[in-house]
């Protein structure tokens, strides 16, 4: 069913590096649930695997740094950031868009390090990391850096994360998450086992009034060819009042969003989806913050 012709179980970061750097056909394996399903069908064999699955050392895990920032290890399986209490304290949001992908059975073998590398619009964690400004380190033989989410996407299905790098930690810096409140909405066709139709995530900052929008961050899955952020939309809605920036947003992140047609859904049909999400995240996300509305 699978057409391996190798598989290498690297013993390290450095090993794996050292191993993608030789073989210039290999490529990284951690879940398999993205890798082993393209390989079904049928795409990239024969295949030369690295795997990472068991560098738990190195990879794995939720850790807060000492100057807050969060540190999310790439092989963490998307149930083990949901539940962590880390991620519950200070970006309760991404655990919340991590028990979306799938099924149990998924999310108990699915990486978060996985979906991003997958570089899909549609990965249920894209748009959250978009909106908390995640910044994702890669190493190589050739050294160590760190890659923006903003820079991360070159286009549909793909990063500007070398073949030879491994993506070796997701940080949340605290001023990114500190003082925000959130909400992420997925929509579907059914409630799990389901790949994203459009995904939303919005994460709001309120003043002392628990009304008025100091920040916002409105970030979408699905609404173009890779994740992105209605920046326009978060623009003209700062130090507004919630309830009016909620008639508003929707129309105005339509504005700022692409999305296409597809057999899952017509593009009619999603900008109608970025209109309605976009205004049920923010009040969401607001009353998650302790507005009362």
């Amino acid at each position: 069913m699978y057409d391996i012709e190798s598989l290498y179980e690297a013993t390290s970061v450095a090993d794996a590096c050292r191993a993608l750097a030789e073989d210039p056909a290999a490529e990284v394996i951690a879940g398999g649930t993205d890798v082993l399903v393209k390989l079904r069908e049928g795409k990239g064999a024969p295949a030369h695997l690295v795997s990472v699955h068991e560098l738990r050392d190195e990879l794995d895990g939720v850790r807060l740094l000492e100057d807050g920032t969060v540190w999310v290890g790439p092989i963490t399986w998307f149930h083990h950031v949901t539940i962590n209490p880390i991620i519950q304290a200070t970006v309760p949001t991404l655990g919340e868009a991590c028990d979306t992908p799938g099924g149990p059975q998924l999310r108990v073998s699915g990486t978060i390090g996985g979906n991003v590398c997958s570089a899909a619009t549609s990965a249920d964690t894209g748009s959250t990391l978009f909106a908390y400004g995640a910044l994702l380190d890669v190493e190589s033989v050739r050294g160590k850096r760190t890659i923006p989410i903003e820079e991360w996407y070159a286009g549909p299905g793909r990063s500007h994360k070398e073949r030879d790098e491994v993506l070796t930690g997701i940080r949340i810096p605290r001023e990114h998450y500190e003082g925000f409140s959130g909400y992420y909405f997925k929509y579907g066709k059914r409630r799990a086992l389901e790949i994203t139709t459009m995904g939303c995530c919005c994460l709001v900052k309120l003043g002392e009034d628990k009304r008025t929008i100091d920040d916002i961050r409105l970030a979408f899955g699905v609404a173009g060819p890779t994740p992105m952020r209605a920046l326009d939309a978060e623009d003209a809605v700062r130090g507004t009042d919630v309830l009016d920036a909620a008639e508003r947003i929707g129309e105005l992140a339509a504005a700022c969003t692409n999305p296409r047609d597809s057999w899952r859904a017509s593009r009619d049909f999603r900008l109608q989806l970025i209109k309605e999400m976009s205004k049920r995240s923010l009040i969401y996300a607001a009353r998650n913050g302790g507005a009362d509305i």
